[in-house]
């Protein structure tokens, strides 16, 4: 038994952003204790006094005050979700960090809390680094000291403190075809806490949330955002704590057996990224924006303009054959299609979804030269060649099954249970990474393919690995060992993560890829509120927008051109429906939309992004630089038929007050449905027979641009150029 050393004077680590600071306090014998994360404090601003000359102990209470640290541990006095949880055969079940070490690896931005636990023989290592787009980076390495096992149960990549105030949490749900729905809860004391176990980020419970204070808009007020950079099971948590404020953890979900420190080994949590932001959900997305532009790995560290592709799964789906393939490559590059990707189907024995996953050479039947002549035939057509794969799954009715099937994850007694037809491949097992990889490998370097779709459609279950243990984690880091194995060897790919649409989009995988594709569903109405969700994390140029056919396939729902156009215009445009078959007047529309978004896309993909609603079913998205707002390209969408007889007008607070904008229509949508003589004299001037309309930024501001009357599902694009 031991006593808690005498007090003796504290320090302050302080951490200061540009518009945010994190302040710790350390005291000898003990983890660093929280005392702040939020808007900037002065440079020379510390606590009035140390945290425990504040308080004075309740009554019934531990003699010792134990307030919130960088990683509370369970058994030792404090009661709420505690940074860790493990023992050694049932043993040494609680822990107390009572050496601390500081090591500062950027003066002010970056440091490192070294802990160590001598009685249950065990370290830990938290690193904080808050950057200048104010975003906190947490990341924690656990090791095992011991002579023995250490079984973990539980280990935080972060714990941060909430203020008090924090009143509501907005986070993120959905399913296949229609994810990022937002879900708004109030903050209260009873725990708040989502878990994912389905082995992938999955479509249901994205690893990441906003918290808002009282009176937070898009605009402005403070609210806080955290996200867990990994795409396997994941848990977070809001806890109200004793002294009224709250703390909210993020981390790995751990099955049960799937973490067993041998003595010197460790466990790394994946980062976790936090952010707080005094300009509402708009700023708080900047922040993001920012840290995900930093992970993304370019060929020659830089993102070229995102280019126009088209991919071929609702075109053709299975039916492959090869001279309408061709004609389909021909019909893509004339309305000016930069990409072309050759979706699911392609490979030995794929004629649906039942069977050949695993057996990735190009069918004989369909492709009896193999792929090179349909990608030259692209190349010849002034387009890049792009691929779907989808390396970790395999059918059950398929060469690579029938010759290794001990190669997927499966438990013994347990039967082999199909999602899509499909099972799960133990890529942690080198002789699988390597037959992947050898796959991959030969038929990139046989066809000039510069873009991979990389899918993966099914959840994981019985995900035992070769010794019956859970390999949830260890499935994700090979997935991720995989990916780097493939990008050293061909640095020129872009890779797309796919999953079912949407089901592994997180900034641990964008830390190996380039592109998300957001969804599968290409129903525009839909569409606006899973890409308005997926950008409060992501920025608009990683996020895949596809122009998709009517009706759409994943809905039913028909929608003009003009609209579906719209929608998928700000981000990184596609097309997915059969080109060959639209009129020559859709034909020609889909063209115009083509060269506008080639016209726009280096303002709409780099800067900031700022989503609003004008009210009566209207929503709106603005493009701009990040600093200055001199110009400015803004989506207006109507999802609903009005029930007002004059729409309310277009308010856009971000706009520089001190100067003046000329207004220009972008879009052509029909002018009998929006006439006013605001509106045709927009529409004439973008025609260049007229005068441009000006306006001040302080009226757009404050009281905004009257808009013209729309249909339900239409779309108008403006542009506010800087007088």
């Amino acid at each position: 038994m031991s006593t808690h050393p005498a007090e003796s004077v504290c320090q302050f680590l302080v951490l200061h952003g540009t518009d945010t600071s994190a302040v710790l306090e350390t005291r000898p014998g003990e983890a660093p204790l929280w005392r702040y994360w939020g808007p900037r404090l002065p440079t020379d601003c510390l606590p009035v006094v140390p945290l425990r000359d504040g308080r004075a102990i309740p009554p019934s209470t531990m003699e010792f005050d134990q307030p919130l640290s960088v990683a509370p541990t369970f058994g030792v006095g404090w009661y709420g979700q505690t940074a860790l949880l493990a023992h050694r055969a049932g043993t040494q079940f609680a822990q107390n960090f009572t050496e601390c070490r500081v090591e500062w690896v950027k003066a002010g931005l970056a440091l490192i809390v070294h802990l160590n636990d001598p009685v249950a023989q065990l370290s830990l290592a938290v690193q904080l680094e808050l950057d200048t787009h104010d975003v906190l980076r947490l990341h924690s390495r656990l090791v095992n000291d011991g002579t023995n096992v250490l079984d973990v149960q539980w280990l935080a990549a972060g714990t941060l403190p909430l203020p008090g105030s924090a009143g509501q949490v907005r986070s993120y749900f959905g399913q296949w075809a229609n994810e990022f729905q937002l879900q708004t809860e109030a903050l209260s004391r009873s725990l708040w806490q989502r878990e994912n176990r389905r082995g992938r980020t999955s479509h249901d419970t994205f690893p990441g949330a906003v918290v808002t204070l009282p009176g937070a808009t898009e605009h402005t007020g403070t609210v806080f955002g955290a996200h867990l950079a990994w795409s396997g099971n994941h848990r977070q948590c809001i806890e109200w704590l004793h002294d009224g404020q709250f703390q909210w953890q993020m981390g790995e979900w751990l099955a049960p057996g799937e973490v067993r420190l041998a003595p010197g080994e460790a466990l790394a949590s994946p980062v976790l990224y936090a952010s707080c932001s005094t300009a509402g959900l708009n700023g708080l997305a900047a922040n993001f924006h920012a840290a995900v532009r930093g992970l993304l790995p370019w060929a020659g560290g830089k993102m070229r303009l995102r280019p126009v592709h088209l991919n071929t799964w609702e075109a053709v789906y299975f039916d492959h054959r090869f001279d309408e393939l061709k004609a389909l490559v021909d019909a893509a590059a004339d309305i000016g299609v930069e990409r072309f990707v050759l979706d699911d189907g392609w490979f030995h024995g794929r004629h649906h979804d039942r069977a050949a996953l695993g057996d990735w050479w190009p069918d004989e039947d369909k492709y009896p030269d193999g792929l090179l002549p349909l990608a030259q035939h692209v190349l010849e057509r002034g387009m890049e060649f792009g691929l779907w794969v989808e390396p970790e799954m395999v059918n059950p009715d398929s060469e690579l099954f029938r010759a290794h099937p001990g190669w997927v994850l499966q438990l013994e007694g347990r039967p082999l249970l199909t999602m899509r037809n499909q099972l799960v491949l133990d890529v942690g097992r080198p002789e699988v990474g390597d037959y992947l990889f050898s796959r991959l490998d030969t038929i990139l370097r046989s066809v000039p393919i510069s873009y991979l779709k990389w899918d993966m459609n099914r959840d994981l279950t019985t995900a035992g690995d070769a010794q019956g243990r859970a390999a949830y984690r260890s499935f994700v880091h090979a997935f991720y060992a995989l990916l780097e194995r493939v990008r050293a060897a061909h640095p020129a790919v872009e890779i797309e993560s796919c999953a079912s649409g949407g089901a592994r989009i997180d900034f641990g995988v964008l830390a190996h890829t380039h592109r998300v594709w957001t969804s599968d569903c290409n129903d525009a109405v839909s569409r606006v509120a899973i890409q308005r969700g997926a950008l409060q994390f992501f920025p608009p140029e990683i996020l895949g927008a596809h122009i998709g056919p009517a009706p759409a396939h994943t809905t039913g729902r028909s929608q003009s051109l003009n609209f579906r156009a719209g929608v998928a215009l700000p981000g990184h445009l596609g097309i997915e429906t059969d080109v060959r078959h639209l009129n020559a007047e859709q034909r020609a529309a889909l063209k115009q939309w083509i060269a506008l978004y080639k016209e726009l896309r280096e303002r709409l993909h780099h800067g900031r992004v700022w989503c609003g609603e004008v009210g009566d079913g209207v929503v709106w998205q603005a493009h701009g630089d990040e600093q200055a707002r001199d110009e400015v390209i803004v989506f207006v969408y109507r999802l609903t038929p009005t029930t007002h007889r004059y729409t309310p007008p277009l308010r856009l607070p971000f706009l520089d007050k001190a100067i003046g904008y000329i207004v220009r229509r972008l879009d052509p949508t029909l002018a009998e449905w929006t006439s006013s003589p605001l509106n045709d004299a927009l529409l004439v001037a973008a025609a260049g027979l007229g005068e441009p309309v000006h306006a001040h930024g302080a009226w757009l501001a404050e009281v905004g641009l009257p808009l013209p009357r729309m249909l339900g599902e239409s779309a108008l694009i403006y542009r506010f150029s800087a007088c």
